[in-house]
């Protein structure tokens, strides 16, 4: 069925549900996770006044996609899942092409990530790199959501 399954991640507690939900559907199915971190650098150059600023933001935002990555990895590992690494710079463009460009590269047959599931207003301030992909991918998407929120009882 599925043999190798595109996973991006970005340190968030969804991206980590969705990398849950991949490892598990992984080891069912003995496929290979293609594990993906786009370090989106056009906010740090926005921010960033200096060349000297923004080349030190850039190499925490490499690291930090490095331990990312590396981290994924280990789980995977740990569940008996083969996984490859890919760390990704975008200097301009939309994180959803880039994920999209990816699976196709990589000849996945399945991207699996998380969404906030948002709705309404915040979805269209915030935008939806899930939606994007959705839209534009060439293999099926499985939209991990985050679990609501446990409210505590008296």
């Amino acid at each position: 069925m599925y043999k190798r399954m595109l996973v991006p991640i970005d340190g968030s507690d969804t991206a980590s549900n969705g990398l849950a939900e991949a490892i598990r559907l992984a080891a069912a199915l003995r496929a290979t996770l293609i594990l993906l971190h786009v370090v989106n650098e056009q906010p740090a150059m926005l921010e960033t006044a200096s060349a000297i600023g923004f080349d030190e933001v850039r190499r925490q935002m490499l690291a930090y996609g490095d331990k990312l990555l590396g981290d994924a990895s280990v789980q995977a590992r740990d569940a008996g899942v083969a996984s490859e690494a890919i760390l990704k710079e975008l200097m301009a463009g939309r994180t959803a092409d880039v994920i999209v460009a990816v699976a196709s590269q990589s000849s996945c047959d399945l991207i699996v990530m998380g969404t906030h599931g948002r709705r309404g207003m915040s979805r269209l301030v915030l935008g939806s790199d899930a939606e994007l992909v959705l839209r534009e991918s060439p293999v099926p998407v499985l939209l991990v959501r985050q679990p609501p929120a446990q409210t505590l009882s008296n």
